[in-house]
């Protein structure tokens, strides 16, 4: 038996009552409560559970607008039934159990027959979607309807947003609150935005803040497999369970909060990655930047700065990484409404995980944005391993694998493919380059081809694009430990794994990348920040940072065999320029800004402006930024109302911090930031 409240009816006189009867059968009640009279009972719909060993319900919800009704089994399922014709079954039934709701004043133990005897004349409804096993063999605690999506909870220790598209259930995302807490019960939503998880964590009951990440009340109950009920308001809180027989209540009024928080933490711990998403444009408001950021603490947040405010507030919190996320990439799409983007973000224990997110202006939320998160697809190197044949003959990758470095490869997703597949380079710390497949249709994420030339850490890759007039060229970048910066041509890698993904559907051998082209010591050690920008003149310039503070800068052309695309590719080194010592740190973020202009940033907490000119880097100006152990550095260029050029950085490490510059657009430039 479960109760939900029945919309359009007050919730004090009536509420849905579900009961799970024989062979997998619920039935639909509604119970209505008269003062001074015993309830009024009404057969509403029938419904067949789809078949398990445990074959009952445990908790529903009612979507009106779209006349269905959501319901959690005990196999972890979750079950979308019709119920709008049911409703109309049911009204015509009450002239069937007149009869018996006659007698309801009189005896309520007359109104269960009369109201049951003739559930035959309602027709016995199927499901219209089902999401087996969704919460695992341990069952669905809790279904909730907030602001058009699905909530749901159960003990596996995670919760999930659904949505429902075409009446069929679709999955968004999963979120997974705090280490330990295995047994969510249900969620809810505060009136200040809040969402509070309220579950059992050993044998304590627990209600924790996902705005804060914290455990805002511990109460000791005995554990789970209890009834119990919880109730907060501004005055007090309330939890009564029963422990050994005996009702038990836990009562505290409500006191005045002596701690107050000045700033809000993003993260738990330092932030690895970040990069920008785009602006929104919101109604009678500045524009918003959205900010993407990755940390030691397994999350990702999708966050939104305000110049005005200067405040940083999150939009949404992926949880799905089981390690550190160390490393970010985005694939812009078309954004009728607002920011559309595939997300990817990896890290430790060899994980990628994929994203769709969905910007746009919302003036109702506190942060004048809103965001829509939708889980694609999800790749680790360890079940990729389990999934082959014949894998006891060969060496097991290492589980401690990390991922340093993410590009998409730009220009995958065009006509020229038979599907819409795209790519991602990934740099690893095995010492592999990697380059993995996405089609996401079919929310797969497949390794296509991979090299471990480098033969150590492999610590940054850049994809880019090489057009002319005959063709176009895929060309990686990947840069490692020793300094070494490496040109891959990747095209005949993907196009043959696209002929073999497309005839295979899915699944694919693994494909060898061929050696580099060219292979430029560019550093006496680690190369920890990498960044390439076409020029005008169709050549490429190649910036890199490194661990013993030097800046390098090469000028690349690319060659084609007599302009025949199948003759090869070859790299030239047309120039190359060296500064030793430009910084006195590791160097972790560097950006060409221009032909004629380098921005770099450093761990000692220098960003620097340099000028490019007759073979040599010259310091325009140096700016003091305040975040701590920097990690990584993202740059962007927007154009004013009055026509000025202004350049824009996000720096992140113990910390975020975003900056505005102006250059002088004839070079030398004679002013560096502002």
């Amino acid at each position: 038996l479960s109760w939900t409240p029945r919309p359009g009816l007050p919730l004090d006189t009536a509420a849905a009552l579900l009961a799970s009867g024989p062979d997998g059968e619920m039935l639909w009640l509604d119970v209505t409560h008269r003062p001074g009279q015993a309830p009024w009972v009404q057969l509403r719909g029938r419904y067949l559970l789809p078949p398990c060993k445990q074959r009952w319900h445990t908790c529903a919800a009612f979507l009106p607008q779209e006349g269905l009704l959501v319901c959690g089994d005990r196999r972890g399922s979750l079950i979308l039934f019709p119920c709008s014709s049911s409703s109309e079954c049911g009204a015509e039934s009450t002239s069937i159990d007149n009869g018996g709701t006659d007698v309801v004043e009189d005896s309520s133990s007359e109104s269960e027959p009369s109201c049951l005897l003739h559930k035959g004349a309602l027709p016995l409804q199927s499901p219209v979607s089902v999401l087996f096993g969704l919460h695992g063999k341990t069952g669905v605690t809790s279904v909730t309807i907030h602001r058009s999506y699905i909530y749901s909870t159960g003990r596996d220790g995670v919760y999930r947003q659904l949505r429902l598209q075409e009446q069929q259930l679709e999955v968004l995302q999963k979120h997974r609150p705090c280490k330990g807490l295995q047994w969510i019960e249900e969620l809810r939503f505060a009136l200040d935005g809040d969402l509070l998880v309220l579950g059992f964590h050993a044998d304590n009951f627990v209600v924790w803040s996902s705005r804060t990440g914290e455990n805002i009340r511990c109460i000791p109950c005995g554990g789970g497999h209890r009834s119990w009920s919880y109730c907060s308001s501004p005055l007090a809180e309330v939890f009564a369970f029963i422990k050994s027989g005996d009702v038990m209540l836990y009562h505290r009024a409500a006191e005045p909060c002596e701690q107050q928080v000045l700033l809000p933490s993003l993260h738990g711990r330092e932030i690895t990655c970040v990069r920008r998403l785009g602006a929104v444009q919101v109604a009678s408001h500045a524009t918003f930047n959205v900010f993407v950021t990755g940390s030691e603490d397994t999350t990702a947040c999708v966050l939104v700065l305000s110049e005005n405010s200067r405040a940083a507030v999150p939009l949404a919190r992926l949880s799905d990484h089981i390690s550190s996320v160390r490393t970010l990439a985005l694939a812009m799409g078309p954004g009728d409404e607002g920011l559309s983007a595939l997300l990817f973000s990896a890290g430790g224990r060899a994980q990628i995980e994929c994203y769709r997110l969905l910007c746009s202006g919302d003036t109702a939320s506190e942060s004048a944005v809103a965001c829509q998160v939708t889980h694609v697809a999800s790749h680790r190197l360890d079940k990729h391993w389990e999934r082959k044949k014949n894998r006891h003959k060969l060496v097991k990758m290492n589980p401690e694998t990390r991922y340093m470095s993410l590009s998409v490869v730009p220009g995958t997703s065009t006509k020229q493919l038979p599907t819409p597949w795209k790519f991602l380079a990934a740099a690893c710390s095995d010492g592999s380059v990697r380059i993995f497949g996405l089609l996401e249709a079919a929310q797969k994420l497949v390794l296509v081809a991979e090299s471990f030339h480098h033969q150590r850490c492999v610590l940054k890759v850049e994809a880019f694009l090489h057009t002319w007039a005959g063709g176009e060229r895929h060309l990686l970048c990947s840069a490692a430990t020793d300094g070494s910066v490496a040109f891959w041509d990747i095209t005949g890698p993907i196009m043959d794994a696209v002929d073999a993904l497309h005839q295979a559907e899915g699944e694919m051998q693994l494909l060898a990348l061929a050696a580099p082209l060219v292979t430029i010591m560019a550093h006496s050690c680690g190369v920890n920040s990498l960044h390439i920008r076409e020029t005008p003149e169709g050549r490429y310039l190649v910036a890199s940072g490194s661990d013993d503070g030097s800046i390098h800068v090469c000028l690349l052309e690319v060659a084609l065999g007599r302009g025949e695309a199948a003759a090869g590719t070859s790299l030239q080194v047309l120039e190359r320029v060296s500064r030793p010592c430009a910084h006195a740190a590791h160097v972790t973020g560097i950006r060409v800004l221009r032909p004629d202009l380098l921005l770099s940033a450093s761990v000692d907490q220098r960003l620097t402006l340099w000028n490019q000119r007759q073979g040599k880097l010259v310091p325009l100006s140096t700016t003091f930024f305040h975040v701590p152990d920097l990690a990584e550095m993202d740059c962007w260029e927007e154009v004013e109302a009055g026509g000025e050029l202004r350049y824009y950085c996000v720096l992140c490490g113990q910390g975020l911090e975003m900056l505005c510059g102006t250059a002088s657009s004839k070079p030398p430039p004679q002013e560096g930031p502002q």
